[in-house]
């Protein structure tokens, strides 16, 4: 193959060939030439018309090269070698999301990826972190961002490298990842007088299919989520049990379709070309409620930081734990918590019956002791006849 002919720039150590571009018409395609710690270096800096290279620029870039501001075309193509093949942070989340298709909740991990770790760490490897990488990241986060939002930033971060640690891709941190404490157990509550114009709002207004996402929150402690992704093949009215599906991120669980439930969806009308109990407008499942719910809210009165859907959530685990009659276990069970640690939060409701249990087992002792004292008397008066 002849050698192309190179034809001479009015800037030294810059010349150009005579090529063809991606449209089939010719293209000057402009090389440099310049030494590099001793070793002469030649190598292509870009295309006339697909790069808008000019003998100008391409002698701006030889000048770059030559005091070592730029890395040479082969320094380049070595370092991105390197971080192809080596297991960025980045790298193992690609890695994590192409294992894991179907965790719970990958859409807002990945929101919280890109927000805020992949810029910050996405390029490093987790052998080069040191505490006060990943200090600094908490910080900066924590001046825009609630506690919460950094802890799970921090907990994705730490999820990502035991996951590369697991499978073998990258050796474990040799420090802990400082998380940030969170204050944010929050038990919402109504009063008897509230959760009565609440029923009553729901009662009153016309958009049944959130009326009724409603009751189930409070008749069932369902999650949001799980009301709004619940399928009538899941509802099994003869053995009265509803199937929740990987609730929160767990194995799949039984419910009891209690009798007020069970009233709510016998009576809830179907939409035919949906397998979906509350569908969306397009048939499919349902995204929100909320404009619906709020207005129910406000109808009702409610305080302006309740949540309608998780704080009914909330309502029914209060009345159940306060109601004396149904202990923590079981109340976990209910809630599908996978842990009695997060059933704990409403430990405190049950204060009041077990003072009651207190003062009950006080009262049987008290007659007992009275029991006894009619008794003695009586046996003194009759040896004294």
């Amino acid at each position: 193959m002849p050698k192309q002919q190179r034809f001479k720039t009015k800037y030294p150590g810059v010349y150009f060939i005579e090529g063809t571009g991606t449209d089939g018409k010719p293209e000057r395609v402009y090389y440099i030439v310049y030494r590099r710690k001793g070793k002469l270096v030649e190598e292509k800096a870009g295309r006339q018309f697909q790069d808008d290279m000019t003998p100008a620029r391409a002698a701006g870039v030889r000048t770059l090269k030559v005091r070592g501001d730029q890395p040479t075309n082969e320094e380049r193509r070595e370092a991105e070698r390197e971080i192809k093949e080596s297991w960025t942070i980045l790298r193992l989340w690609e890695e994590y999301k192409a294992t894991n298709p179907g965790v719970k909740a990958i859409e807002k991990d990945e929101d919280r990826f890109n927000r805020y770790l992949k810029d910050t760490l996405g390029n490093r490897e987790p052998k080069d972190l040191a505490p006060l990488d990943v200090d600094r990241l908490r910080i900066t986060l924590q001046k825009t961002l609630k506690p919460a939002t950094v802890r799970n930033a921090l907990e994705l971060l730490r999820r990502i490298i035991n996951f590369g640690v697991k499978k073998h891709l990258c050796p474990a941190l040799d420090f802990t990842v400082q998380m940030p404490k969170v204050h944010n157990l929050k038990t919402e509550d109504l009063s008897p007088d509230e959760l009565t114009r609440l029923l009553q709002a729901i009662d009153e207004d016309e958009n049944i299919q959130v009326a009724n996402i409603m009751r189930m929150a409070l008749f069932t402690g369902m999650r949001k989520g799980e009301i709004f992704k619940l399928r009538w093949e899941e509802v099994d009215f003869e053995r009265g049990f509803i199937r929740i599906q990987d609730p929160k991120g767990g194995p799949d669980q039984r419910i009891p379709l209690n009798d007020a439930s069970r009233s709510v969806l016998l009576n809830h009308p179907k939409v035919e070309e949906s397998e979906y109990v509350f569908p969306g407008n397009d048939s499919g499942k349902r995204r929100n409620a909320h404009r619906v719910v709020n207005r129910i809210k406000s109808r009702a009165g409610l305080p302006p930081d309740f949540r309608p859907l998780h704080g009914l959530r909330h309502v029914y685990a209060s009345m159940l734990a306060s109601s004396g009659e149904v202990d923590m276990y079981t109340l976990q069970k209910l809630l599908t918590h996978k842990s009695p640690q997060m059933t704990q939060r409403y430990a405190h409701l049950r204060d009041d019956v077990l003072k009651r249990a207190s003062n009950l087992a006080g009262d049987i002792v008290a007659r007992v002791m009275n029991v006894d004292k009619k008794t003695s008397a009586g046996s003194v008066d009759g040896q004294g006849t």
